[in-house]
């Protein structure tokens, strides 16, 4: 038997690779923009030049940390990957793509099993090469040293500035005073008085929840354009810039990966600077304001012992919204009319209203007959045209890692087993 190979007379052309970049500077300053818009340029050349390339873009992140994977051209271009729509990604370093060696073996493992390559042009590693993810893995570790060797220097640097009585003030977030050109405090004016009216109210017996309900009445602006809320009263109520002092390190930021800031409660140095700047108000005024903020919490049961608030209701900080997790506040609906109602209400909706939350609400005649010993979220449910409520654990089951959810209707009794002159100082 003879065979004969007949060849085909239809030459295939090689597709063209469809191949995009990514480029990423960390902040917004002018020579990073600059840089940024140079690697912007350099690879929409590289690419359109090369003649088996098909150009699909450039996806560029501006004042974005390397550290985390949230940046939103960089998630564009992942999602365009998984829609088969990418071949191999260019980018100029291992630290411009990522500084987290865990999201960038993830991200580039899950490329490479979905065949798409990236090409890392400083280290000269191609993703689907064999050694390319060993490389990756060594070569990454470095890249996240490096961001930790940086933050600590950050951290360094203010640490100094801070001992110095430097100060590092946003006042774009501070009502009631500007920066001159040197960069001290001075007043100003016209966001002075919202700061002295605000004094001035609570010490003639409005609450903070009133004071904010008024000003937003009125159309009082905030420094930030947003309604005011009970949270930022309370917040200038306790600022000790407004009688001219001013306190350093309130904040730090955990680590380098997150960069997610944490009340300093005493885990690092803090700075007091005394006599500072010029006063909005008077000493004895703020200080009268803190005593009165004092007496009204130890009139209401919150008085902080031991590290343990004393609430004055029983279930004071144990219920919460199923819509948006904030904690249920004790409210009196009806006070002077005869259907007057005890209830409880998502502190989110009363602070924010409908926008920020649909909002929970349940009398306190219903849940004072469920056996609630500790935190407990609450939730709605029509059935038939009726409300009803489900009662769930916020607490973790230790041994499992799964929520606890004992659920009963209307009332019912939970489980057993549910347990609910100008001188610093350096603090």
């Amino acid at each position: 038997m003879r065979v004969r190979i007949i060849e085909p007379t239809v030459k295939k052309h090689p597709s063209k690779k469809r191949v995009c970049a990514y480029a990423r500077v960390s902040t917004d300053q002018g020579k990073q923009g600059e840089s940024l818009e140079n690697q912007i340029t350099y690879y929409e050349n590289l690419i359109s030049s090369n003649p088996d390339y098909e150009f699909v873009g450039v996806f560029a992140d501006k004042g974005m940390t390397g550290t985390k994977d949230n940046r939103p051209e960089f998630q564009r271009m992942l999602g365009l990957c998984r829609e088969g729509k990418i071949d191999i990604i260019l980018t100029k370093s291992i630290s411009r793509f990522t500084r987290n060696t865990v999201v960038m073996l993830q991200a580039v493992r899950e490329l490479k099993d979905i065949g798409v390559e990236v090409r890392f042009e400083k280290e000269n590693i191609h993703t689907l090469s064999g050694d390319g993810e060993l490389m990756l893995t060594v070569l990454s570790s470095f890249a996240q040293e490096e961001s930790k060797s940086v933050s600590d220097n950050v951290k360094w640097r203010y640490r100094k500035k801070f001992e110095n009585g430097e100060l590092i003030i946003n006042t774009q977030r501070f009502l009631g005073y500007d920066k001159d050109e040197t960069g001290q405090l001075i007043i100003n004016r016209k966001e002075a008085e919202i700061v002295k009216r605000i004094y001035t109210e609570y010490l003639a017996g409005y609450g903070a929840f009133k004071i904010a309900k008024l000003f937003n009445s009125e159309g009082i602006p905030t420094i930030t354009s947003a309604k005011w809320n009970e949270s930022t009263i309370l917040d200038i109520l306790r600022n000790e810039k407004y009688k001219g002092d001013v306190k350093l390190q309130k904040t730090f930021t955990q680590n380098h990966i997150s960069k997610l800031k944490k009340k300093n409660k005493g885990e690092m140095d803090s700075f007091y600077i005394e006599d500072n700047h010029s006063p909005i108000l008077s000493k004895e005024v703020w200080e009268q304001v803190q005593q009165e903020m004092k007496k009204r919490a130890e009139a209401k049961g919150n008085v902080k012992g031991s590290g343990k608030s004393q609430n004055r209701y029983p279930l004071t900080g144990k219920l919460f919204c199923s819509k948006c997790g904030s904690p249920l506040r004790r409210r009196t609906w009806n006070s002077k009319h005869s259907c007057r109602k005890i209830v409880w209400q998502c502190s989110n909706y009363i602070e924010n209203g409908k926008d920020a939350c649909a909002g929970t609400s349940i009398e306190d005649s219903v849940i004072s007959r469920v056996n609630i010993q500790g935190p407990t979220i609450i939730k709605e449910v029509m059935k038939n045209g009726k409300k009803y409520y489900r009662y769930s654990s916020k607490e973790q089951d230790q041994s499992s890692g799964k929520p606890r959810t004992p659920e009963k209707e209307n009332g019912g009794v939970l489980p057993s087993f549910y347990k609910p002159g100008r001188t610093v100082t350096k603090l």
